[in-house]
């Protein structure tokens, strides 16, 4: 089993924690805007570690549904599962247990949070198979890597606002943004094998939609802070973000491969950027 571990390991991407960072930034977002910048020590305990548990879970799952695909991917062929490594059953397992763990942490709170997990559970454990079917699975990923916003607001204020709905809508725009990045990597192996991705539905028009995406986030963003009364520190970040959305322009405009990894990759820095400015409005209204 210990000789085994670090296939584990590689097999729920813990190597590789940009997966994990993309689903945080948004859940904590959602934290810091619902509790009014003082999230619980509990709560932020939660969030952090049931977020890195359910994106390995969502890794394992993904590979063992595309463990049919993954051979003909470059990027992917050496995965656990592809290379047989790990048995397909493995994974299964694995994702089942670390679901499991995911949900035990928030039990202590209400039951709400608990009815919210439910549904992203099961959009988590969907989103591989969308891509066989629908030509932008990405929105569908916008909706598994943003379904921390309202299990936050539910856990925090026991309900889930409007805004909250607001700001998982930015998480989609955003999530098809970057995702199609990604997308942009494997373009020439996914026609072989028939995987449907946003980087093919929108075909030679992908960099305008990349940034339409990455326009319409930070839309949601100006609109959310204007409605909060958000002061200058707020504004800082969402500045820094859209200069890192203008620096994905000139990575991904040529669709060289890795210029557009480099570019999926860099979304850490958007989505950071974004929180910083929450955090600091916050901090600085003390």
């Amino acid at each position: 089993m210990l000789a085994r571990l670090p296939l584990y390991l590689r097999l729920v991407r813990l190597d590789k924690p940009i997966g994990s960072l993309l689903l945080l930034w948004p859940t904590l977002n959602a934290l810091w805007i619902a509790s009014g910048g003082h999230p619980s020590p509990m709560l932020l305990a939660i969030f952090i570690v049931g977020t890195i548990l359910m994106r390995s879970a969502g890794c394992a799952i993904n590979d063992y549904a595309d463990r049919d695909f993954d051979r003909y991917v470059k990027r992917t062929a050496e995965r656990p599962i592809t290379s047989g490594k790990i048995k397909a059953w493995e994974a299964v397992a694995l994702a089942a247990a670390l679901a499991l763990v995911a949900f035990l942490l928030i039990l202590p709170l209400n039951a709400l949070t608990k009815e919210l997990s439910v549904f992203a559970l099961f959009v988590a454990g969907s989103y591989p198979f969308t891509k066989r079917f629908f030509a932008i699975p990405q929105a569908y990923l916008g909706i598994a890597f943003g379904f921390g916003i309202p299990m936050a607001f539910a856990a925090v204020q026991n309900h889930v606002p409007m805004l909250a709905w607001i700001m998982l809508a930015a998480n989609v725009f955003w999530s098809v943004a970057y995702d199609t990045e990604y997308a942009m990597v494997d373009r020439d192996d996914d026609i072989k094998i028939g995987i449907r991705t946003s980087a093919l539905t929108f075909g030679r028009y992908d960099v305008l939609a990349v940034m339409l995406c990455y326009a319409a986030t930070l839309a949601i963003y100006a609109g959310i802070g204007i409605a909060l009364g958000f002061g200058w520190g707020y504004w800082l970040g969402w500045i820094a973000a859209a200069v890192c959305a203008v620096y994905h322009y000139g990575l991904i405009r040529n669709r060289e491969r890795m210029a557009c990894f480099a570019a999926f990759k860099h979304n850490n820095w958007l989505g950071g950027m974004l929180f910083a400015g929450i955090a600091l409005h916050y901090a600085l209204a003390g």
